[in-house]
């Protein structure tokens, strides 16, 4: 049986946890203007290696919230910004540094694996 979190009404942001969710109307406050280096997970609810990584990225987003952002934008639903960086497979995960993608993981990789890739953003 899967189960939804309740919608959020348009551009307003759901609380996962410690990682946060963004909009295509809430992306730029929350990512591109973020002082702190952002790594946004493009996913989708069918997504079954989407559905793998986001406890992973719970974690990171808990033990590293003073160095980095976790946020997720569901590509499904906001089809504007997935159509700007070019998502076009998914989960894939951008590092922004003001305003910039610095870094773009593909896949769902393994805590250790991410972990390592995100180093110079929390180490």
């Amino acid at each position: 049986m899967k189960t939804f979190q309740t919608p959020a009404q348009p551009g307003e942001r759901t609380p996962m946890g410690a990682t946060k969710s963004t909009t295509d109307a809430t992306f730029e406050a929350d990512v591109l203007q973020n002082p702190k280096p952002v790594l946004v997970d493009f996913w989708a609810e069918w997504c079954g290696p989407c559905r793998a990584v986001a406890p992973i990225l719970e974690e990171i987003a808990a033990e590293h919230a003073d160095k980095i952002e976790v946020v997720k934008l569901n590509t499904d639903e906001n089809p504007a910004t997935s159509a700007k960086y070019g998502i076009t497979g998914i989960p894939t995960m951008n590092v922004y540094v003001n305003g910039e993608v610095v870094k773009t993981l593909v896949g769902a990789l393994p805590k250790p694996k991410l972990v390592r890739e995100l180093d110079q953003f929390i180490g």
